[in-house]
């Protein structure tokens, strides 16, 4: 009896979250990319799986069920990987309010409590003693080198399950069960489209109709920093609470928005909300902004970069500041607050994307439930 086949189009995260769902239950999974790497969002952010940025219920059990798999291939395909957790730094009183709401509110059933800021500081040297308060701890945080892990992560699916990739093999033509590149073919019993923003290439109707839009956003990284000195646990300013949707259910939240949107109106008329981890190299990346829009500028806004930086300073001491890269990296979000569009766009054929900034944190889980719904295999 022959495997069952299937084709993904797509070879960033959520295109290998899919093949490695596949793969582990049998399929023979071949995936089209269209350049010669993944090049997309991707590779372009913190590395961050955030847990802690997901709300208490079915998208926190699916960020710590892609946590797992993530440590998992991490572990046995020896990707660098640093289960460092995170501190969400507080100065004011109105921001420990809320975290403090938060760790009431969520550790029974997280790795979080508040800690006062003595015990900020022997969590990490990176913190900037001035006028510290305390912070909201979080171990469930872990951080890869996403420009380097994407890559690895292909090269554990061919070795262990035979995956087959076609780099630099742009699919024009999906019409289950074959797909096209030109003159070239290929078939599958099934085929799964996990583009990103690119599917609106292959499907203009169906991308104009699902409701999505695209966000911009800004990143740098910093030099390495010296003697290997390390930050410990990724970094947040009190503005990423407001950012996401796990910090909901402190009831003070409201209230620390509207001082926000008062103190720094400028951050978040471009979405600006400050995180900082470190990589195996010692080096910073720090970001981000969100600008929405189906079209965008694609020169950096050196305003937007300043505007990062600055609020960093308020929340880090850092050994080298210095800023070595920029860049910019752009994602499809769901316009009506999904965290994801899985649609089938033709019988057997199903588009997985609009993860909205979540794809390190979410994919792995979200793509395992499909799969295992789909096929009745849990793995």
């Amino acid at each position: 009896m022959s495997k069952p086949s299937a084709i993904i189009i797509g070879a960033g995260i959520v295109g290998l979250a899919t093949a490695r769902a596949l793969a582990i239950r049998g399929y023979q999974v071949t995936v089209f990319e269209r350049n010669e790497r993944a090049v997309g969002a991707s590779i372009r952010n913190f590395g961050m799986v955030w847990p802690i940025g997901q709300p208490t219920g079915p998208l926190f059990d699916r960020a710590m069920l892609s946590r797992s798999i993530w440590k998992e291939i991490c572990t046995e395909a020896n990707i660098w990987h640093d289960e460092v957790g995170s501190l969400h730094i507080a100065y004011h009183d109105d921001e420990l309010k809320v975290m403090a709401e938060y760790a009431a509110a969520n550790s029974a059933e997280r790795d979080c409590r508040l800690l006062s800021a003595e015990e900020t500081l022997l969590k990490s040297p990176g913190v900037n003693p001035e006028g510290l308060k305390g912070a909201l701890w979080s171990g469930t945080e872990m951080i890869v080198e996403a420009r380097a892990a994407i890559q690895e992560i292909a090269d554990y699916l061919i070795e262990k399950y035979g995956v087959e990739f076609h780099w630099n093999t742009a699919i024009s033509l999906v019409n289950h069960p074959e797909v096209r590149s030109g003159k070239r073919s290929w078939h599958a019993d099934e085929i799964y489209v996990c583009s990103g923003a690119e599917f609106e290439t292959l499907y203009p109707e169906l991308f104009r109709e699902a409701g999505i839009t695209k966000c911009k956003l800004q990143m740098l990284r910093m030099a390495a920093q010296p003697e290997g000195w390390r930050i410990g646990p990724s970094l947040c300013g009190g503005l990423s609470m407001i950012h996401y949707p796990g910090f909901q259910s402190a009831p003070s939240l409201p209230e620390l928005r509207k001082r926000y949107e008062e103190q720094y109106a400028e951050h978040l008329r471009w979405g600006v909300h400050v995180m900082v981890s470190q990589n195996h190299l010692a080096e910073l990346t720090v970001g981000d902004s969100h600008e929405y829009g189906l079209v965008h500028d694609p020169f950096d806004k050196d305003f937007i970069n300043q505007l990062i930086l600055g609020y960093l300073q308020t929340f880090t001491s850092l050994k080298d500041s210095r800023v070595i890269q920029t860049w910019n990296g752009i994602y499809p979000k769901m316009l009506n607050g999904q965290t994801e569009l899985v649609m089938e766009a033709a019988p057997g054929v199903t588009i997985i994307n609009g993860m909205g900034g979540n794809g390190m944190t979410l994919s792995f889980g979200l793509c395992e439930q499909i799969i295992a719904k789909r096929t009745n295999k849990i793995s």
